[in-house]
């Protein structure tokens, strides 16, 4: 019976693959793209994870966690499956799996879900998984500790600074997204504020009352159901509206002190329970959406591939390769998890087997977010979803220069479409929201108005708005807190004391170090003149991806190591390919004569025309700045990454052994 059921399961995912690759000039349903998808994350979690688990890292209960060995009540807390699994996804499902997907749809729809699917269960998953039980192993030691004791101290050292330099990055990053999406939105801002005193809230009850996880679930969700209604009555009210009416420098602020506080505070009273809490928004919402897909069955409007993929795209530049896989900067694999797989996570596993859901399983969840963004992209008129995400220099400026530019690029937009569907959602305009998250809330609205009634289309326009600030904003809470770890093993180096993660005048030093950090590069994309989106968003891609390297090439040691060379390839193939491409971006990103390309070819056009007088120099002297930091950072990140690889592959060959039994079940042993 079992075998026959995973056979069924098997067989609808190989249709829906087979639906998407038979289906050329015409319309195909976003549904089998939902069904390929579940089908081969079942297969991959039944069969794939279950070898991992048992022959490469070989889980096993008898063994004490480290929340058990060392538990402190503030990191170190034994937790609940499910209260833990809400959080680790909470913490790494953040801009990337919905903003990603959404600006790759430019290449079509079928590059960025190959690499969705494929990318998560040979990579993705593979890495959070190896990297949680490697950390849980050693008593929660971080990433760069990992690196520092298992490659070298001085490559070790090397590749902490490179990890806390890119989790700045992808902190900064980040924020900056949730600071697009709430500014000036007193319905968003109030709803996102009151998730944090009803997360305190849950933490007290959890804490005075162990084991009553259901009801503290059941009132925070409730409350929470009450704060989004309770949304658009603040934001129609005269009184309070201009209250929760924020500026971007303003919430930038304000989302500073969050992380600040995020960070220092203890983890069972914030951060768990807020992180739980928000997953039964975002895992509620995703599955409602898949539904609608599967009720509505809409068609994907555009196309497998566009004429896009050769690299002159509107709404970014660079080819389908590399810069699909840059773009999709989560949702495949993501360097970020490996932060918090060996940060919060490992300190917080009651039993080792609780591993496989939470590593391997997580990311799988994280991916279907990914596809779920995909299918809501896709299902848009190709005029529209070019028209939303173009920059605004390309399309003129109103709906019938818009109209015009997209035609020039082979697809129908009539000029009054636009300004009908701004209507339709109750927004001014929806001309040039660059940065993915009105086009996936716009995509969203249509699925679940079409499922559930288009008389709330505007509704379900601003819940989804508020769902992805949601969906961003709790990355920034354990992000924060794991860079403080971070910084806290650089400092000790310095001063011992400084290294103790859980003395109070540490953790305050170094939780406002890491944010004073992040925060900076927060305001520089505030302040930006073209956004933060565009300058930002490529380090974002590369440096998370080069993170992911490193991370693999940890795993692999780990691997290695404790006799399991045999099973290296697991780790080695998405790092092989991770190298591939992340060399090839970087060098386009640096080096390319192309300007909407390359950081120093824009950067000597922007000089050219400050000094020609078609740029005002306080503008072209920000862009110039950014630019030059870019390309930097970008051969920075590069050169370490490949010294970290190599100095791998030298205890790799060192330490290369004839494995034991191949069917030992022998763990990752320090």
């Amino acid at each position: 019976m079992t075998a026959l059921l995973w056979t069924l399961i098997g067989g609808l995912g190989a249709a829906g693959w087979a639906m998407l690759a038979w289906h050329r000039g015409e319309t195909v349903s976003a549904a089998w793209l939902v069904v390929a998808a579940v089908g081969s994350y079942l297969i991959a979690y039944r069969f794939y994870s279950r070898f991992l688990a048992h022959r490469v890292v070989g889980l096993d209960d008898t063994r004490t966690t480290p929340a058990h060995r060392l538990s402190n009540g503030r990191d170190f807390v034994p937790t609940s499956r499910w209260v833990l699994f809400g959080h680790h996804f909470a913490a790494i499902a953040g801009a990337g799996p919905l903003v990603g997907p959404v600006l790759a749809a430019q290449f079509g729809y079928l590059p960025g879900t190959i690499w969705v699917v494929v990318g998560v269960i040979l990579g993705g998953a593979v890495q959070d998984f190896v990297i949680l039980t490697g950390s849980m192993r050693r008593d929660g030691k971080s990433l760069g500790q990992m690196a520092r004791d298992e490659i070298g101290p001085t490559t070790g050292v090397l590749a902490m600074v490179a990890i806390l330099a890119i989790m700045v990055i992808l902190l900064a990053v980040l924020t900056l997204i949730v600071v697009k999406a709430l500014t000036d939105s007193p319905w968003g801002v109030f709803t996102i504020a009151c998730t944090i005193p009803i997360a305190l809230g849950m933490g007290l009850w959890m804490r005075w009352r162990p084991g009553q996880t259901l009801q503290a679930t059941a009132v925070g969700v409730v409350l929470l159901l009450v704060a989004v209604v309770a949304g658009r009555w603040v934001s129609e009210s005269a009184t309070l509206a201009p209250v929760f009416t924020l500026s971007a420098v303003t919430l930038s602020w304000w989302l500073m002190g969050y992380g600040f506080l995020a960070s220092v505070t203890p983890v069972w009273l914030l951060l768990c329970p807020r992180d739980y809490l928000s997953t039964f928004v975002k895992v509620g919402t995703i599955f409602t959406l898949a539904i609608g897909i599967l009720v509505t069955m809409p068609a994907m409007h555009l196309p497998a591939f566009t004429r896009f993929v050769d690299g002159t795209g509107p709404v970014f530049a660079g080819a389908l390769f590399p810069f699909c896989f840059i773009t999709i900067a989560c949702g495949a694999i993501s360097g970020f998890h490996a932060l918090v797989a060996s940060g919060t996570t490992p300190k917080m596993l009651d039993r080792e087997s609780d591993a496989r859901i939470i590593g391997y399983g997580a990311m799988l969840m994280e991916s279907f977010v990914a596809i779920m963004a995909i299918c809501a992209a896709s299902i848009l008129d190709p005029g529209v979803y070019f028209a939303m995400n173009a920059p605004l220099a390309l399309l003129g400026g109103s709906a019938a220069t818009a109209a015009h530019a997209v035609q020039q690029w082979g697809f129908t937009l009539a000029p009054g479409q636009m300004d009908a569907l701004a209507r339709s959602v109750g927004e001014t305009t929806l001309l040039a929201r660059t940065g993915g998250a009105p086009t996936l809330a716009v995509g969203m609205a249509q699925i679940l108005g079409g499922a559930f009634g288009r008389a709330g289309t505007a509704i379900w326009y601003h819940f989804a708005i508020m769902f992805e600030a949601l969906f961003i904003l709790t990355t920034i809470d354990a992000g924060t807190r794991v860079g403080r770890f971070m910084f806290q093993e650089l400092a000790g180096h310095l001063w011992k004391p400084l290294g103790r993660t859980s003395w109070y005048p540490a953790m305050v030093l170094g939780s406002a170090a890491i944010v004073a950090a992040w925060g900076w590069f927060l305001i520089e994309g505030v302040t930006d003149p073209l956004g933060g989106i565009n300058s930002l968003w490529p380090m974002f891609g590369i440096s998370n991806q080069l993170l992911a390297a490193v991370a693999l090439s940890v795993g692999t040691t780990l691997i290695i190591a404790n006799g399991k060379a045999r099973y290296a390839w697991t780790t080695l193939l998405p790092l092989a390919w991770l190298l591939l491409i992340c060399s090839s971006a970087s060098w386009q990103k640096i080096f390319s004569q192309d300007p909407h390309l390359g950081f120093l070819s824009h950067a000597a056009q922007t000089t050219a025309a400050v000094t020609a007088g078609t740029i005002a120099a306080a503008r072209g002297s920000r862009l110039v700045f950014n630019d030059h930091l870019n390309a930097v950072l970008c051969g920075l990140f590069l050169v370490i990454t490949w010294a970290v690889v190599l100095a791998s592959a030298k205890v790799w060959l060192q330490r290369w052994r004839p494995d034991p039994a191949p069917d030992s079940a022998a763990a990752l042993a320090a």
